[in-house]
């Protein structure tokens, strides 16, 4: 799915239509300090194989696609909601 590089849309802060930048959102990593991952780790550690069985098949065929919007006149970024897509392209 090809997706504008520049689009309009609703800003929050200047509560109005600006042109916004778009970016594909994207997984940061896990804080290894936080409370899951230290539970994930204490399960893992030793002997033995994954604390849950692995997903063998999947309902769905797409996972869905975040875009995020920065404004070009406060400089602020804010999400749009996520859609199904395979893959999406960001163009001119």
């Amino acid at each position: 799915m090809k997706v504008p590089k520049q689009l309009r849309a609703y800003c929050l802060v200047c509560k109005k239509h600006t042109v916004h930048s778009v970016r594909q959102l994207r997984k940061g990593s896990a804080r290894p300090l936080s409370w899951g991952q230290r539970q994930f780790a204490r399960v893992m550690a030793g002997y033995g194989s994954q604390p849950r069985s692995e997903q063998k098949k999947f309902a769905k065929t797409a996972k869905k696609i975040t875009l995020m919007l920065k404004c070009s006149a406060c400089g602020k970024s804010h999400p749009r909601r996520g859609f199904r897509a395979k893959g999406i392209e960001i163009t001119e």
